[in-house]
């Protein structure tokens, strides 16, 4: 519905960057700006090899895998049995093998495979290269074409998203798609093609499985299939009474009025769902008698999970349905069952919180056991998140399966059986907070077991048995390294690392500076990356940059994994700045304590701890602390436009894209859990427009027309406030662009560069640099 139209960008400037500090002479060159676009992407990555492992598992958990390096290719087979990796085959004779038949010289570590897979016996090799397919003797080193298929295999009927289709969902048994069809629900039989409609009662904005959350919508069903894909839980969405939302194209011609429905906070009607389940061979629709919930999840501001519908869970037969229901402001949970036959519905336990409860960090963890009648829980009453047992019947607490100053982030593995539960944490490394491990612990809370215990942020890959494991781990600064481990942590066999060394040696490449400081408070620990240009000139002081974005449900820090490249920090340093990202308070992965401390007040937006991070880096670092700038999108465009409004002695130059700058103007799930119901918080008090008379920097602000996340009207709504106030600031509008801006991303960035340059630094950017046609060429 909100296609980007291919209309000319029309940039409306209020103040065409008046009052420049820079004097004739005082410029950077268009080889400036090409040097510090070499630390974007596409200038980097090329440099860097071998930044995950991905094992092609075999027969009795071997596996093969491919490792690449500055020098070429090398193809190992790992016995995790045996603990040993050797080369798959040998890569010199094959070189020479495949050189005759094509007539071409080829290195070792060369090879110009495309595709590569083994027989199970692993005597046979199959690749493509030269525009044919080939088979290898492994043993003999015998080479001949082949018809014996090589590519990946096909991409399965009623996939997710097929290719140029309406989206659907499969069922477990592959048999079957569910889809949207004139706001009801059909599914499609993969073998005869034959549709049938389940729901015929659906209409316009009172649909089955619609997808529309306001700020996000798609095509496909919002929907959960029984293991047994003969029944499916989803909902009827009643959006009849709720608040439309609109934006209008750019074009010739008349215009286009688009429209959807878009809660806001304090609104009396928002999206509700009323539960049902449906028997698919019978097309019987049940209705669970119970009220209809707010389209909320213990998640997010959304109600899927992983493109499923979120918080159900199935019984195998498909008669029981677990489902968890949250109130509107999120602060309370109420786990129920649903017999899904008759619809009647029992109420098991429910947990309120103070502020909002979450049921874990970037994923759904709590779990129905109905072979023993108990539900995994998920729970930040200790102050950390852990996981507890409930008996599913009475709804009584069995006991607590995690403990600890730490947080489990995400289930990832559960065996019934064994009655054991996987999972990732964060708090375990003394070195720092965010670094995720892996972890296991039976379900009476006994044996718990760090997988992953080296310092690092981990990731792991289990071979199909679960006897082993791959273990991923690095830090901002430190290059993957990759381990096999056996299903106790402990290590087997490492199986190498990352290559960086193209990256060390032939460009000026440093990794940015992990840093430890205290927040506002002056005692709570808060962490973050410093980057700097690669040639300080000695005595002289560097303006600051703080990237930003405040949360609550992430952070400044975009990941604490190793990365060449975070968006374009490491670029502006390269323009002679020092960029800092700092992770303030109220961020996740951390205590519950920590994540509410801005809870009833976003417009605080961490700009207290970013100020006082700051203040502490200029002891270590050679900052000025009289041209302090920063900028953010999104959540970060809102803290941009605060900092300058509430703090414009401290910050001197803000650039605000996409901003969510007053709350009551953004999508009702986002301030009702964070903030608090409308009239339990003072949103105006946090609104960026009513301090929008304080500015006295160089302000600029940037929102697409076609924003459909964040509708442009948050942006106007300042400039409306600053107009009043008599404030001279820039304003850049993409009529066409979304909420990311897309296409028009280089420009945006390239605008901020020239920004930043005249009026932090003082100095005159090159006229109309074309950062896309650049990066384009030094892509290739």
């Amino acid at each position: 519905m909100f296609n980007t139209l291919k209309s000319k960008v029309w940039i409306i400037l209020l103040l065409l960057y008046g009052n420049s500090m820079a004097s004739p002479g005082d410029s950077l060159s268009r080889k400036d700006y090409e040097r510090a676009a070499g630390y974007l992407a596409q200038g980097l990555q090329k440099y860097v090899y071998n930044t995950s492992l991905r094992p092609n598992w075999l027969e009795g958990d071997r596996f093969w895998y491919m490792e690449t390096t500055s020098k070429g290719k090398t193809f190992f087979l790992v016995d995790p049995a045996k603990k040993t990796r050797k080369t798959a085959f040998d890569h010199a004779k094959l070189a020479q093998t495949l050189g005759k038949a094509t007539g071409k010289s080829y290195s070792a570590d060369q090879l110009p495979f495309t595709v590569i897979r083994f027989s199970p016996d692993l005597k046979q090799l199959y690749f493509s290269a030269e525009n044919k397919n080939w088979s290898y003797a492994v043993a003999s080193g015998k080479l001949a074409e082949s018809t014996a298929g090589t590519a990946a295999e096909p991409e399965p009927e009623g996939f997710m998203a097929r290719r140029g289709r309406t989206p659907e969902i499969p069922s477990p048994d592959r048999k079957q798609v569910a889809f949207l069809r004139d706001h009801n629900l059909w599914v499609r039989e993969v073998s005869t093609k034959k549709e049938t409609q389940l729901t015929t009662d659906g209409v316009k904005d009172f649909g089955y499985a619609t997808d529309n959350a306001g700020w996000t919508t798609g095509d496909g069903p919002i929907i959960s299939w029984s293991p047994d894909s003969r029944k499916i839980a989803t909902f009827q969405q009643d959006q009849r009474h709720v608040k439309d939302m609109y934006l209008v194209t750019t074009n010739v011609g008349a215009p286009t009025l688009k429209s959807w429905k878009y809660p806001l906070p304090g609104d009396k009607e928002v999206i509700l769902i009323h539960r049902v389940v449906i028997d698919v061979p019978t097309r019987k629709v049940v209705r669970l008698k119970v009220g209809p919930d707010p389209r909320r999840s213990s998640l997010s501001d959304n109600i899927t999970d992983g493109g499923r519908l979120a918080d159900v869970d199935w019984s195998p037969d498909g008669k029981e349905l677990a489902f968890l229901s949250t109130s509107r402001d999120h602060k309370i949970s109420r786990m129920r069952m649903a017999d899904t036959e008759t619809g009647e519905v029992r109420e098991v336990f429910e947990e309120t919180v103070p502020t909002y409860y979450e049921s874990g960090v970037n994923a759904i963890n709590w779990r129905y056991f109905p072979a023993t009648n108990e539900i995994l829980w998920y729970s930040e009453r200790d102050n950390w998140g852990h996981l507890y047992l409930y008996d599913s019947r009475t709804g009584k607490l069995k006991n607590q399966v995690t403990k600890g100053d730490f947080v489990v982030a995400r289930v990832t593995d559960i065996d019934e059986k064994s009655r054991r539960v996987w999972f990732t944490t964060a708090g375990m490394d003394p070195k720092n907070p965010y670094y995720q491990r892996y972890c296991r612990v039976d379900f009476d809370g006994k044996n718990f077991t760090d997988l992953t215990p080296a310092t690092g942020t981990h990731q792991v890959s289990w071979s199909p048995s679960k006897k082993y494991l791959i273990d991923t781990y690095s830090e901002p600064d430190v290059p993957p390294a990759f381990e096999l481990r056996d299903a106790d942590g402990n290590s087997l066999l490492a199986l190498g690392k990352a290559d960086i060394s193209r990256l060390e040696s032939e460009t000026a490449w440093t990794p940015a500076t992990p840093v430890k400081l205290k927040a506002a408070d002056g005692k709570t620990d808060i962490y973050g990356l410093v980057y700097t240009p690669k040639h300080f000139e000695s005595g002289k002081k560097y303006p600051v940059i703080n990237y930003i974005y405040p949360g609550p449900q992430g952070g400044s820090v975009r990941s604490w994994s190793f990365s060449p490249v975070s968006g374009d920090n490491q670029a502006l340093a390269e323009l002679g700045f020092i960029v800092v990202a700092i992770e303030g308070t109220s961020n996740p992965y951390r205590s519950k304590g920590y994540h509410d401390m801005n809870y009833g007040n976003m417009g605080e937006n961490t700009l207290p701890d970013q100020m006082a991070g700051i203040r502490q880096l200029a002891q270590q670092f050679p900052i000025d602390l009289d041209k302090v700038g920063i900028w953010g999108h999104s959540g970060g465009g809102f803290a941009t436009a605060a900092a300058m409004f509430k703090y414009p002695d401290f910050y001197k130059v803000g650039i605000s894209e996409s901003g969510n700058h007053d709350n009551r103007n953004y999508e009702d799930d986002w301030g009702e859990r964070y903030n608090g119901l409308l009239e339990n918080a003072d949103y105006e008090a946090q609104a960026n427009p009513t301090h929008a008379k304080n500015l006295k920097g160089k302000l600029m602000l940037a929102h697409g027309m076609m924003d459909n996340n964040v509708p442009p009207y948050n942006t106007l709504l300042v400039v409306e406030a600053l107009q009043k106030a008599n404030k001279d600031f820039d304003l850049v509008i993409f009529p066409s662009a979304t909420h990311g801006f897309g296409a028009y991303s280089n420009y945006m960035m390239r605008l901020r560069w020239d920004y930043f340059v005249r009026h932090l630094q003082g100095l005159t950017p090159p006229k109309e640099f074309d950062l896309g046609a650049y990066l384009s060429r030094a892509s290739r």
